[in-house]
């Protein structure tokens, strides 16, 4: 009796050690009753065909390497979806890879444009996203994590996330606690057929759904990230499929050219095909090199240290 009560508790504790490495938590952004930009409405999440086609609260979900395997690295995911909804599962397993390399992943769960509790329709995505960045920052040493290594990633409408909170410097979330003392700014950022601009070769859908229809020409060059790149915008990594029939490939090409003008360090990897489905597997031809080139990028430019 007793040595089944010796190995029950070996088990449990083993169990609990394992779901502290793979299984992901779940963490708010915001304290109750201190979320900016809202109206006050009660919102519940709403998940269908496994996407979120509502957020009734704005979130991380962690993804820990573990400790023997950490390299004091992380990353914020944005996933796809137009501004509609979130194809959130794929973006788990993006996670789960840069688990196997060490690096720390959250997956951004951010509201949606079309929320009917927004007051500001555009500004709630880089809310929630500066947000996350300051949540990552300031648990950095509990988590293990150099601050000074955070980036973030993004695919389709949820490259227009990442690049945004990665050319914009207006702090748009502070709310009188103490994460406002600390730095929004991504070290790096990893764009996977991007959406970047709201001018000329935009992305329909995406463009409605952030900024309504009929946006100001402000708006539009607000949110247009080719304009808001500046001397200070980090070093960027970028993937896009010349066959892209969904988000015009120069949107890609748009951000590179600012970036560069800007003397800001970038790598632009235009493959043949892929379309605008380039994702972990399933990729055509030479496009299934761009996990591997992403990941000798992050060494090359020291975010990740090298075996």
């Amino acid at each position: 009796m007793i040595l089944k009560l010796k190995v029950t508790v070996l088990f449990l504790l083993s169990v609990a050690l394992l779901q502290q490495t793979i299984a992901q938590a779940f963490i708010p952004l915001w304290p109750a009753g201190k979320m900016p930009n809202t109206k006050g409405l009660v919102l519940t999440d709403s998940i269908f065909n496994e996407r979120y086609q509502r957020i009734g609260t704005p979130g991380i979900y962690a993804f820990f390497p573990s400790r023997q395997e950490n390299k004091n690295t992380a990353v914020i995911l944005c996933p796809g979806g137009g501004y509609h909804h979130y194809a959130h599962v794929s973006t788990f397993q993006v996670a789960k890879w840069f688990n196997t390399m060490g690096i720390s992943a959250f997956v951004l769960i951010s509201r949606l444009p079309h929320s009917p509790d927004l007051v500001e329709r555009s500004k709630a995505p880089l809310q929630d996203a500066q947000r996350a960045m300051r949540l990552i920052r300031a648990n950095a040493q509990t988590w293990n994590i150099n601050p000074d290594k955070i980036g973030i990633m993004g695919f389709s409408a949820g490259g227009h996330v990442a690049s945004t909170l990665g050319t914009h410097t207006e702090d748009v979330s502070s709310i009188n606690d103490s994460l406002d003392k600390i730095s929004f700014n991504p070290n790096f950022m990893l764009l996977v057929s991007p959406v970047i601009t709201m001018g000329e070769w935009a992305h329909k859908g995406s463009k409605d759904n952030l900024l309504g229809e009929n946006p100001s020409k402000e708006l539009i060059e607000t949110y247009s990230s080719e304009l808001q790149v500046t001397t200070k915008t980090p070093p960027t990594f970028i993937v896009v499929a010349e066959n892209d029939k969904t988000v015009p490939p120069q949107n890609s090409l748009l951000f590179y050219n600012a970036l560069r003008a800007k003397n800001v360090s970038a790598s632009l990897h235009v493959f043949p095909f892929g379309g605008h489905a380039i994702g972990l597997q399933n990729n055509p031809g030479s496009t299934r090199l761009w996990r591997e080139l992403c990941e000798l990028w992050l060494v090359e430019m020291g975010f990740v240290k090298g075996e």
